[in-house]
């Protein structure tokens, strides 16, 4: 990873965040300088989920997402899970905040499941993108083209499939954060 000192970094998660993809993309950012801020709608501590069915540890959140203003982050990391992707997509504001990025032309990096969030806030038409293959289909039909790839970035989007692509997605979030 490249020196990220400097940067600040919106995980935007909930209840259900697949621990490893919020964990290792973290840590990297962190260990590059940078300054993560767990933000979510839930409020005080977070479960997260080693897949789908085992509980994993639990995470405190730093900032509201009622509280968070977009304009105060240089990038935005959306961790995957299923409960997680699913319950954040529906969640007051969690759109509207993915959105400000987008219009601020920020890095936003999702994996795994979290490009439905993409979906719902109507962003991904047009967009090049990976995910988990089991939304392969909703994100298609939202008008994105999606491709089978450990990493794709797309302008200011960069996607990764699962936690078996961490590395590559972590890669390219340090290069689009460095540039």
């Amino acid at each position: 990873m490249s020196d990220l000192s400097g940067k600040k970094i919106a995980f935007l998660l909930t209840n259900g965040v697949e621990e490893v993809e919020l964990t290792r993309p973290r840590k990297a950012l962190d260990d590059a300088g940078a300054q993560t801020v767990i933000v979510s709608p839930a409020e005080g501590t977070l479960t997260a989920m080693n897949g789908d069915w085992d509980h994993g540890d639990s995470f405190d959140v730093d900032l509201p997402l009622s509280e968070a203003k977009p304009e105060e982050f240089d990038a935005l990391v959306l961790p995957g899970g299923t409960i997680n992707a699913d319950t954040l997509r529906i969640a007051e504001g969690a759109t509207d905040f993915v959105r400000a990025f987008f219009d601020q032309e920020k890095t936003v990096a999702a994996i795994c499941h979290a490009p439905w969030i993409l979906a719902q806030a109507e962003l991904a038409r047009g967009r090049r993108l990976t995910s988990f293959e089991s939304i392969r289909t909703d994100l298609i039909n939202a008008g994105a083209s999606w491709e089978d790839s450990q990493v794709v970035v797309d302008g200011n989007l960069i996607t990764s499939r699962n936690p078996n692509d961490i590395d590559a997605f972590n890669a390219a979030v340090s290069e689009a954060l460095s540039a």
